[in-house]
């Protein structure tokens, strides 16, 4: 993958618009999805298996067909037709109640949600880099995915704004979710290419020669801290309406995203100072303190404390994460590592977690469900403790 040699015009505005519009469609599915899932009469443990297919499913996207976009040499077409699948996500979701319908619905969405991730980021650092080479002024990464968050908490806090949306029909909410799709292809367009130019001849072998034993250790430390955080992202929502009776999912989802903006403006400068694997061994500190909160002090004060700790679980672990695999991976395979962290590192913890928390939910509650995924934050901890030296060396 070729660097570009001309400057970039208004590349950081172009990525900034493009970040903020993508994340817009995260506000209107991530926190809602558990809730229209409900709403169409799925009981706790079926939320969770559907929420962990959708997971699986979100992990071919990024491995499969992010690997197919670097090939082929352009990444825009795979942009485009990663809003099309979601598109046709929100009309299944919108029109058609059937469990085949839904499961269609879902395989869909993660496919089209989950695959730009890993594009735009290695897009992002490819362009980053070449920038910084050429002595020229640009964003860095931890700022993009701030400007991500912001766009996030704007929709989030608006549709906190409008009585009764927590509780609109799953017709309404899937209308909201094409709307922001809509816009976020729109935006594709002024997104720098940074694909090769073009299709690379013959079917290029998976080299994945660069992966070795911290890599390897790395990335299972990042997967059970993001495994701890699952029941947050797949129950969070039902766990306020359910458990507290509180309404406030648009509020408290953009509490959270609020918390972690400054936080991922300057993790970087934290990571420079230390390393990568250290800020996440401080974040799964901090998700083990996050769930007890949940699990012990289920109060609208306790959600709200808890919700800060975001800035620390989200905020510092998003940026870390894919530093280490920046780091540890060469830039020709930059796409296959982003792939990698995404499919391996956040949608597997995700699939199993959002799987098996359904069952714990329906047996013993939410409290003791947010209580005894603890144990898998403690477990990255400790991994990382016994690998210190190694995984402190990637910086």
């Amino acid at each position: 993958m070729s660097l570009q040699k001309k400057p970039l015009a208004n590349i950081s505005a172009r990525m900034g618009v493009v970040y903020c519009v993508y994340f817009m469609i995260y506000s209107v599915t991530s926190p809602y999805l558990q809730l229209i899932l409900r709403r169409l009469g799925y009981g706790p443990a079926a939320i969770g298996l559907l929420l962990g297919f959708y997971e699986l499913v979100g992990i071919a996207g990024p491995i499969v067909l992010a690997r197919a976009a670097d090939a082929a040499g352009k990444f825009k077409p795979f942009l485009y037709g990663t809003h099309l699948a979601m598109l046709a996500a929100a009309a299944i979701l919108a029109t058609i109640r059937s469990p085949i319908a839904i499961i269609a619905s879902l395989s869909l969405l993660a496919l089209g949600l989950k695959t730009p991730g890993p594009v735009l980021d290695s897009s992002a650092l490819i362009a980053i880099e070449a920038e910084r080479a050429a002595g020229r002024k640009v964003i860095d990464y931890g700022a993009l995915r701030a400007i991500g968050s912001a766009g996030y908490v704007l929709i989030v806090l608006i549709l906190q704004a409008i009585p009764g949306y927590d509780g609109s029909p799953p017709v309404i909410m899937a209308l909201a979710m094409a709307g922001f799709m809509f816009l976020s292809m729109a935006s594709i367009s002024i997104f720098p290419e940074m694909g090769a130019g073009q299709a690379k001849s013959g079917k290029k072998p998976i080299n994945l020669s660069w992966v070795d034993a911290p890599f390897v250790v790395g990335l299972i430390t990042i997967a059970l801290g993001r495994l701890a955080m699952a029941p947050t992202g797949s129950f969070f929502s039902l766990y306020l309406v359910e458990e507290l009776d509180w309404y406030a999912v648009g509020g408290m989802s953009a509490l959270a995203a609020i918390a972690e903006i400054p936080m991922m403006l300057v993790a970087w400068r934290f990571m420079r100072k230390r390393s990568p694997m250290a800020a996440i061994a401080i974040s799964s500190a901090a998700i083990v303190v996050r769930l007890l909160i949940y699990a012990l002090v289920p109060t609208k004060g306790g959600v709200v404390a808890a919700q800060l700790l975001h800035s620390l679980c989200y905020g510092l672990f998003q940026p870390a994460s894919v530093a280490f695999v920046n780091l540890k991976t060469p830039p020709a395979e930059r796409t296959t590592g982003m792939a990698l962290l995404l499919g391996i590192g956040i949608g597997l913890p995700a699939f199993i977690g959002s799987a098996l928390g359904g069952f714990i939910v329906e047996a013993v509650g939410y409290r003791w469900l947010f209580a005894s995924f603890c144990i898998f934050a403690a477990a990255s901890l400790a991994l990382y403790a016994a690998n210190r030296k190694a995984l402190d060396a990637v910086r």
